[in-house]
């Protein structure tokens, strides 16, 4: 899929990026290739890959217990706020 000049610049827009001309043409150029490999991927045949959690055979992630390990601070940090109520923070509206 290439990309237009448009394109790269509405994204570089978006990513709040100031690219130069000489720039928009290399990253047109990669961004490109890499929707082409992305392509490329697409056309895998996968229908008969079975989904895994692991790249090895038989092994699994160590995962740690899931058990609290730190106390509840929240009304110790909340005496430098502010403004709190029903132990939310307040603040104040900006949108109108």
């Amino acid at each position: 899929m290439a990309l237009t000049r448009e394109q790269i610049e509405n994204i570089a827009h978006l990513a709040r990026l100031e690219l130069q001309p000489a720039e928009l043409a290399v990253y047109q150029q990669s961004l490109s290739s890499i929707f082409d490999f992305v392509g490329e991927l697409d056309k895998a045949d996968t229908a008969n890959v079975a989904p895994m959690a692991h790249p090895l055979p038989g092994q699994s992630q160590r995962l740690r217990a899931d058990v609290v390990t730190e106390t509840d601070h929240h009304e110790r940090n909340q005496k430098n706020a502010p403004q709190v109520a029903a132990a939310l923070y307040l603040v104040p509206k900006v949108i109108e």
